[in-house]
């Protein structure tokens, strides 16, 4: 927790010295000290994590949940904005930029700085499947077979998100249902059953049900679904973070150092060159076996703060369907917490 602080306060120093930008130089220099803050800031997760998990017996497990879910949508916020100036400065320093610019990248105008205006449900599902199934390959070998995903419903539904917030959740529930059938079906002959994947379009807003059998989630689990502090894995959880050299809370680039390299960018909705260093790839690229306990907690984060939702019903003995609640009509605000609920933690 004190590493994090000082993480920010040092933020907080560099950015108050900030003399006021008055030219397309200022702004470069100010960009180079937002993308070294961005930078140093990939530790900031993990760190939390492991100190809610070191410090759960000295408040209240409602309490540092609360302090958890505050504290990650106010970085949320924080990145969103620093990312967002960075990209419209990339996007004002590249050529097609320019009105007499012929050859402009179909791919680039398709974006508002970090948010994809037509961003493709089918196609997100179809990358962080593949994303996952390639893990799940590299840990469980070549032999095993690897639930296909089966996607239908509103397979064209098009909507403004920012891409890789979408991907991060999608990949974490898709990652939990290939897991979960990889672990009941793997002594089993023949395929297991495969993981549905349903789209559904309304008017204001998009909703993806993902199905699997993998047998439910275990009922003494439940209660600590949500939560990033209690647990009975919590000792567990806590060891395999230190394994996990850095997470950010965006993620532009999947990458796995230990299995290769794995990238969720390679789908069509990749924005030209521009990627930015996030090791959200870290958690998503993780090995199957290295259990966080943090993924679902932080995916509803995530999910909530552009006004969606993310709920789960389990039956324990079959099977888990993830709903995810996407607003699609890009005019909501984000869920940020007051000023008064932050200061009464």
């Amino acid at each position: 927790m004190s590493h994090v602080y000082g993480l920010y306060y040092k933020a907080f120093e560099t950015l108050r010295r900030v003399q006021e930008i008055k030219t397309v130089e200022d702004n470069d220099r100010y960009c180079s000290i937002i993308s070294e803050a961005l930078r140093e800031h990939l530790t900031v997760i993990p760190r939390l994590a492991m100190g809610v998990l070191e410090c759960q017996d000295l408040m209240r497990p409602e309490d540092m949940d609360k302090f958890m879910n505050t504290l990650l949508r106010s970085r949320i916020s924080r990145r969103v904005i620093a990312e967002q100036h960075l990209a419209l400065t990339d996007t004002f320093n590249s050529p097609w930029h320019f009105p007499e610019a012929k050859n402009q990248l179909e791919t680039n105008a398709d974006f508002v700085g970090e948010v994809f205006l037509r961003c493709n449900a089918r196609e997100v599902v179809e990358g962080c499947g593949k994303m996952a199934q390639d893990l799940a390959k590299q840990a469980y070998g070549t032999k095993c077979t690897i639930p296909e995903i089966e996607l239908q419903g509103d397979l064209d539904a098009t909507f403004p998100y920012i891409l890789s917030h979408l991907e991060y959740i999608v990949g974490e529930l898709l990652r939990n249902s290939i897991q979960a059938l990889m672990e009941r079906y793997v002594d089993q002959p023949g395929k297991p059953p495969p993981i549905q994947v349903l789209i559904c379009e309304a008017p204001q807003h998009v909703i993806i049900r993902i199905s699997d059998q993998g047998g439910g989630i275990q009922r003494e689990l439940l209660p600590y679904l949500w939560s990033f502090s209690k647990g009975p894995r919590s000792q567990t959880r806590l060891k395999n973070l230190l394994q996990v050299p850095k997470m950010a809370a965006t993620m532009q680039e999947l990458q796995t150092s230990r299995f290769g390299s794995t990238k969720a960018s390679d789908t069509k909705q990749t924005k030209g060159n521009h990627t930015h260093d996030s090791s959200l790839s870290s958690l998503t690229s993780r090995p199957p076996n290295l259990r966080l306990g943090m993924g679902l907690p932080m995916s509803r984060v995530y999910a909530e703060y552009w006004a969606g939702n993310l709920e789960l019903q389990s039956l324990e003995g079959y099977g888990v369907d993830a709903f995810l609640q996407i607003s699609k009509l890009g005019n909501k605000n984000e869920q940020l917490t007051t000023r008064a609920s932050v200061d009464a933690i």
